[in-house]
């Protein structure tokens, strides 16, 4: 398989989800706002979501896929498929217990996770009740995670990545059509994490059906394999627990600003997630599965090439989207968010976070491609302490920046610390000679940086001000955001395409 075209595969299902994704916070933007009710909810989910990817998304999928894909090269199908039967029967064990314990657990949860919101009784009951609604769907996650574990080792990217589009598909349809008959209407949303999370579920099951892998129940925690992903688990959860345990303390942060900054915070982040996601987490996917192919054949050479090919292929991509973002800001929020119960003052609040994300978008897609040059390796130790470092600093600078810069200042530490946990992963890489850059390293970034230059140019000229995106119509701001983006995305490849870039020089076999 091509893996570049596996990366258009998998990056064109994630845009559709994404797309989904900012028509979900539309809908939700102009049904409830930014204040108490979306506080609320957002907390509430926040943890379920966190624990899907340190148990599911994060630490589960960094374990298993490596020695997955050591079973089914060396041992064959039929060892992998009893391998997936025997961890999908224990993982679901656990995460089922852990599900029962967060919803019974709730009023602590939300004491420590948001303590702001104790202050205000009704906030902090709302928040209770929506925890214990959207706990279950780590549940579910879960096993969605192990499914698409398994798929992309199959080379199945399709279904991995059109899943997401349920949950998306869920929030649209109960905000609109369900909320009149909740009380208060707010928790509708909670339900919406609920059914999205079993529709996510069903969707995996006829695939996994039709490679005959369908996982039955076989409790076996003696297996070999079994054990073998639980020891990698430990400092797994541990890595990815100290990058989700930076979100909950910036959200301890923010419960103690004005009403709204959490939610100025969320849609922030979701505008900064569309890069991350389309990019960084599609190329991880489809890079894990090869690389550690590469590993168990002990090809040092492909495994160095593919880590190569990868960090080029995301600079190109990922460097014009981070001054897309700085730059459109404004009229990025504004053409997406300004309805209805969400203000012009929401969106500028919005913008400052925004523009502090920016910062680290580069780093954070990095450290998804870099992050499994170790996994592959079954190295999850050296990730681990630098992401401890990387928590460290990141609280360190929000001491730093809360009080002159408030949330905004919480979003630059986010993006700063990115940055620092890309530069200690790729010199781990280096010092472990496992990572050897191509030649030819210097002209490339040199070619970048005239296109990114040509881009912000376009950008400057063609944005216009702030009063047009806050006073305009929705019609004129999306026809205005979509002109000026497509002329970006025309200039800065078409710069590229005059400096010797061509499509045919990314071209990738996988594994």
């Amino acid at each position: 398989m091509n893996l570049l075209r596996a990366l258009a595969t998998v990056s064109s299902l994630t845009l559709v989800s994404r797309v989904l994704g900012f028509v979900r916070d539309f809908v939700i933007a102009r049904a409830f706002g930014a204040g108490v009710a979306t506080d609320a909810f957002f907390v509430a989910f926040r943890l379920p979501n966190l624990l899907r990817r340190m148990f599911a998304e994060g630490a589960f999928s960094q374990a298993f896929v490596p020695i997955l894909s050591e079973y089914k090269n060396r041992q064959g199908e039929a060892e992998a498929a009893r391998l997936i039967s025997r961890v999908a029967t224990l993982l679901g064990l656990v995460v089922l217990g852990v599900s029962i314990l967060g919803a019974l657990a709730a009023p602590l949860i939300v004491r420590v996770t948001a303590p702001g919101f104790a202050d205000e009784p009704d906030k902090f009951a709302l928040t209770v009740a929506l925890t214990r609604i959207t706990f279950p769907y780590i549940l579910f996650m879960s096993l969605v995670a192990l499914s698409a574990g398994v798929l992309n080792t199959w080379s199945r990217f399709a279904i991995p990545a059109v899943t997401p589009v349920l949950l998306n598909l869920s929030f649209i349809a109960m905000a609109l059509f369900a909320a009149p008959y909740f009380d208060p209407p707010v928790t509708v949303l909670g339900w919406a994490v609920f059914v999205g999370g079993v529709a996510q579920l069903a969707l995996q099951v006829p695939a996994l059906k039709r490679l005959g892998l369908l996982p039955r129940f076989e409790l076996r925690t003696s297996d070999p394999g079994v054990r073998r992903i639980m020891k990698l688990m430990a400092p797994a959860i541990l890595g990815v627990s100290v990058s989700q345990i930076s979100l909950v303390i910036n959200t301890v942060f923010a419960s103690f600003l004005q009403s709204g900054s959490v939610s100025w915070l969320y849609y922030a982040d979701r505008l900064m997630e569309f890069p991350s996601g389309l990019l960084g987490v599609a190329l991880g996917t489809i890079l894990l599965p090869s690389l550690s192919k590469h590993h168990a054949d002990a090809d040092r050479e492909r495994f160095s090439s593919l880590l190569d090919w990868g960090l080029r292929l995301t600079l190109l991509l990922t460097l014009p989207a981070a001054v897309g973002l700085a730059m459109l800001a404004l009229p990025l929020i504004a053409t997406l968010f300004l309805h209805g119960e969400f203000t012009a003052a929401d969106a500028l609040q919005t913008r400052s976070a925004l523009i502090a994300y920016s910062v680290g978008l580069t780093g954070l897609i990095l450290v998804k491609i870099l992050a499994p040059g170790f996994y592959a390796r079954q190295d999850i130790r050296t990730p681990v302490r630098i992401a401890i470092l990387t928590l460290v600093a990141t609280q360190l600078m929000n001491l730093a920046f809360v009080v002159p810069l408030q949330h905004a200042g919480l979003a630059l530490s986010i993006g700063l610390a990115s940055c620092l946990n890309a530069a200690l992963l790729y010199r781990g890489l280096r010092r472990l000679d496992v990572y050897r850059p191509a030649p030819g390293w210097g002209l490339y970034v040199a070619k970048l940086c005239l296109a990114l230059l040509a881009l912000a140019a376009c950008l400057h000229l063609t944005a216009g001000d702030a009063e047009f995106w806050t006073g305009a119509s929705a019609l004129a701001r999306t026809g205005r955001l979509a002109a000026v983006v497509g002329g970006g995305i025309v200039v800065y490849f078409s710069v590229l395409f005059a400096l010797g870039f061509r499509l045919s020089d990314f071209k990738r076999r996988a594994a």
